[in-house]
């Protein structure tokens, strides 16, 4: 039988967490939303020396202190899944800053491992961190890894399977805050173990520390059992208000300060810098990308080449994708006879899902493009630019991946775009910035302009893009702006955000974004665009014409067709048996022929206009008699 095992991957953001789980899990992932939030679940299945393991990536956290929605969802994972092994993905170019949620991983006394990742970019700064003494003094295993060329993934696995099957079980970290909180953290232990249901399930200090940090879930959580609640309340009050006299400081601030205290020590013993004040390749970087004036022309600069890149690079794929689907469906014709049932494989089925399925190369020149960004951490420089631009028409900067997300680089979603809003603390800049995401080029519009260019600016394909997302924008921000100064005004929320470093993207990350987006575009079009074509195609052929209609058509065809048969030499040339359609042949020698023979040539040219206009108004009667017909006359 094969065991299985379940790990968290866990850490900051733009630490590397996605890549890490990308090569632990590789194409074998399910995307969904944790149980009652919008947050983004991924989870991975890996059999790995004969051990299944699921992997969990929980989102992004600085702290497993409940502050935001993120926050709640990764500690409510940790304390009632309980993972064999807590996986924490550290930057180690930012080591002090990363090792705060290590610590608090610590108090709670999960299984972890610390995978000490982007170790080459610590290097290349002239960082190096002794591995080894960093994993004596935390007590846990700590591998170096640089997940983005895949180094050090094997040595993990095997460790978080060594500590997985070691069963150790939960061990909290027992750290010094000092005599104040510790005489609180003793006091409320005590009455925590009073009540099973509290040990059972948390460990006691820990709850105790969370209490005094003033955590509100977990003093609401305390504050309902009568038995205890008001006595820890009156603990956290005084504990907090002999600390707030003596030292002029919450509990919760002095908590911090010796969690940092303690990440220091650590840090002047395992880590030593050659090169000090240093200026960085990224921030060299961002002296240019991130100015006030090269930037934004920078910015508009790449927006533009994305859509060179993507109509340039897709044009022959998306003509191959077309050829192939004219190609079935005209082989689909000749193997049906004429029938409803053909009408719904060709007009229904093939013509209808292969006309948006065509496009599929096309958005995934976009989806490659716009992976290259946010790879690479440029993403994050266009929020940043972005939020000065954004604060005059009432949004906040971290508005703008919301409007990146939901197509403001077109080929998003508003679904995922409102997911996004989250992050943003303020409500009437998340309801603003919810209300006008539907201005962007989302995924579905995007195939219907893209249509519309090849059409009617064949030669200008990129340019009109790119002018219809500044639009989308322009119509964007207009809506916003309204919207902040009429029924949503409010104070403005400052905004703070971390700039990655750049980073080159692997091409093997790169597939597995590019893909992940595709594919839920082709699942939307294996179903809900299926489903729409087949009721178009109810709408527009029920109720069918009668057969005297019918009829009548096809006698103004035949007439043509025997007029022009009637004429002496076309009759002594194909004859009556063979249909008119058996002088395409002849064409192009009596074109080129003399006076009497080009007049042939004219006369085949009007019949055939006629014979299709004929079938045009064949046509137009039918969908005027069909239901959409009806329903268009009506509105």
């Amino acid at each position: 039988m094969t065991k299985k095992i379940k790990i968290a991957l866990a850490g900051n953001p733009n630490s590397g967490k996605t890549t890490v789980f990308n090569n632990i899990t590789g194409a074998r992932q399910n995307v969904g939303n944790w149980p009652g939030v919008t947050v983004e679940k991924k989870s991975g299945l890996v059999k790995y020396k004969d051990i299944e393991i699921e992997v969990v990536d929980l989102p992004g956290i600085y702290s497993l202190t409940a502050y935001s929605i993120e926050e709640i969802v990764a500690r409510n994972f940790l304390i009632n899944e309980k993972p064999d092994v807590v996986i924490d993905i550290v930057d180690a170019a930012n080591l002090e800053r990363n090792l705060y949620l290590a610590v608090q991983f610590l108090e709670l006394g999960v299984p972890l491992i610390i995978a000490l990742n982007m170790v080459d970019v610590s290097e290349a700064r002239g960082i190096t961190i002794d591995v080894k003494k960093l994993s004596e003094m935390l007590e846990i295993p700590v591998v170096a890894t640089v997940a983005r060329s895949n180094k050090g993934t094997s040595e993990l696995l095997d460790q978080t399977i060594k500590l997985a099957t070691d069963k150790k079980g939960w061990k909290p970290a027992n750290l010094c805050y000092g005599g104040d909180i510790i005489t609180g953290i003793n006091d409320i232990e005590k009455l925590l173990a009073q009540q099973d249901i509290y040990s059972n399930k948390y460990p006691t200090r820990w709850l105790a520390i969370k209490s005094l940090e003033g955590d509100q879930p977990i003093l609401d959580m305390i504050k309902k059992d009568e038995t205890i609640g008001p006595e820890c309340s009156k603990i956290c009050e005084k504990i907090n208000k002999h600390i707030k006299t003596t030292l002029d400081q919450d509990a919760e601030s002095l908590i911090s300060d010796y969690r940092y205290g303690y990440i220091v020590g650590i840090t002047k013993k395992v880590v030593k810098r050659k090169r000090e004040s240093m200026l960085y390749l990224s921030d060299k970087v961002d002296r240019i990308l991130t100015n006030r004036i090269l930037g934004p022309i920078i910015m508009l600069l790449v927006l533009y080449g994305i859509y060179e890149f993507t109509f340039r690079g897709s044009e022959l794929p998306v003509i191959l994708f077309e050829r192939f689907f004219e190609l079935l469906s005209t082989i689909v014709s000749s193997i049906l006879p004429e029938s409803i049932f053909r009408s719904l494989i060709v007009s229904g089925l093939i013509d209808g899902v292969g006309s948006v399925l065509s496009f599929v190369p096309l958005l995934m020149f976009m989806f490659f493009a716009i992976a290259i960004l946010e790879d690479s951490g440029y993403i994050a420089r266009v929020a940043y630019m972005m939020d000065r631009v954004l604060r005059w028409f009432g949004l906040h900067g971290s508005s703008v991946m919301a409007l990146i997300i939901s197509g403001g680089i077109s080929g998003g979603c508003a679904v995922p775009g409102v997911m996004a809003t989250r992050t943003l603390k303020g409500s009437k800049e998340r309801l603003a910035t919810m209300l006008v995401l539907p201005f962007m080029n989302c995924g579905a519009k995007l195939p219907v302009f893209a249509m519309l260019i090849a059409a009617f600016f064949a030669k200008n394909e990129a340019m009109l893009m790119f002018l219809l997302t500044l639009l989308s924008w322009c119509f964007a921000l207009i809506a916003a702006k309204l919207l902040r100064i009429t029924i949503l005004k409010g104070p403005k929320t400052p905004f703070v955000m971390e700039l990655p470093p750049y980073r080159l993207p692997t091409f093997k990350g790169l597939l597995i974004h590019t893909w992940e987006r595709t594919w839920m575009y082709i699942k939307k079009a294996g179903t809900v665009i299926l489903a729409i074509s087949i009721l178009l195609w109810i709408m527009m052929t029920f109720p069918r014409l009668t057969q005297d209609k019918i009829d009548s058509f096809n006698e103004k065809k035949e007439t043509l067709i025997q007029k022009f048969l009637s004429i002496p030499e076309v009759n002594k040339i194909i004859g009556n048996s063979q249909g008119i359609a058996s002088f395409d042949k002849y064409y192009d020698l009596y074109i080129q022929g003399s006076e009497k023979e080009r007049e042939i040539a004219r006369k085949y040219d009007e019949i055939k206009e006629g014979i299709n206009k004929i079938s045009f108004d064949e046509q137009r009667a039918a969908l005027e008699g069909s239901f959409a017909g009806i329903i268009g006359k009506a509105l």
